[in-house]
């Protein structure tokens, strides 16, 4: 076994077993065991586990991602302190400068790949494990924790007369023309969930100081280009692996419309159609960085109810004395 494939290992064991537990559930809930749609809700109960696992993570990039809008406007004073510093000394100087604003405020640029990088040794596993089903079969050997038994169990099976193994570029058996239309359906449906995903995320939930600094126009480019790789790369993919992919794009695209509606950004049009849904309800105002109600604005409304509602006492007036 190669580096790569030793790395790995412990990764499809982990992607195999939960399918496993899935197909064993839905089997002794009377699903067939062979069928393709038994081993379709295992995949997507797969997607579910992993997603939910990733929720704390998520909740991190987004109070991370908050921090790095707040430090929006020191990023640029410290930008235009070093304009026109083209020697190593300032560019040393002001990248520790900057990472010693990264650490003082708890945030990094870096924080927003944290859930796709998590994921991707999954992704990979997964795909390993689903294109290396026939060659297994084949050799009488188990796949991860999948016994051969299993393994000839997937390989048969199919939903709409193509095959999970399957691809669009190598085949794989069942009805050719289905493979085709539903990888291909399945490639778009990938594709435009994560397009309309990054989308939102740039037309609602990004500040004003955001959409005018050179990251966004790097943003612009991944909005089109992480698309475009996936599409291409979606012929290589299993069908089994097409609906992981899509399953976890639909989770995120829904996931970003939860946070966009109630945690937005700092400064975005989705934080100011908030602000005014929660002011016409009478609510108070939430934090920028826990989404919470923000107990400072509290406290000092409070004070300002309680000054404004104290009964002042009558101070009795020195009688002279006689």
């Amino acid at each position: 076994m190669d580096f790569f494939g030793t790395i790995m290992a412990p990764f499809k064991w982990l992607v195999s077993i939960i399918m496993i537990g899935f197909h064993d559930g839905l089997s002794a809930i009377g699903m067939p065991a062979a069928n393709g749609w038994t081993w379709t809700l295992s995949i997507i109960g797969l997607v579910l586990v992993i997603r939910a696992a990733l929720i704390p993570v998520f909740v991190k990039q987004i109070k991370a991602q908050r921090g790095m809008q707040l430090l929006q406007p020191d990023l640029k004073k410290l930008q235009d302190k070093y304009k026109g510093k083209t020697d190593q000394l300032s560019r040393q100087a002001m990248a520790q400068e900057q990472m010693a604003m990264y650490k003082k405020h708890g945030t990094n640029p870096f924080s927003a790949c944290l859930p796709m990088l998590i994921q991707m040794p999954f992704f990979f596993a997964l795909f390993q494990v689903l294109s290396g089903i026939t060659a297994a079969r084949q050799t009488g050997v188990g796949i991860g924790a999948m016994s051969h038994e299993q393994v000839v169990q997937f390989d048969e099976s199919s939903i709409f007369g193509a095959p999970l193994s399957a691809s669009l570029l190598h085949g794989g058996g069942g009805d050719q023309v289905v493979v085709w239309v539903l990888s291909i359906v399945m490639i778009l449906a990938m594709t435009a969930s994560q397009f309309i995903t990054q989308k939102q995320i740039m037309a609602k939930n990004m500040s004003e100081e955001a959409m005018a600094s050179p990251f966004m126009r790097q943003q612009k480019m991944m909005l089109y280009i992480l698309p475009l790789v996936f599409g291409v790369g979606g012929i290589n993919f299993p069908i089994g692996v097409l609906i992981y992919w899509t399953t976890t794009n639909l989770w995120t695209m829904g996931q970003q419309f939860f946070v966009i509606r109630r945690m937005p950004t700092p400064g975005s049009p989705a934080a100011k159609a908030l602000a005014e849904r929660r002011a016409a309800k009478g609510l108070p105002a939430l934090s920028v960085l826990t989404g919470k109600r923000d107990e400072a604005v509290d406290a000092a409304g409070s004070s300002a109810v309680e000054i404004k509602g104290q009964r002042v006492q009558p101070q009795r007036k020195n009688r002279k004395k006689k």
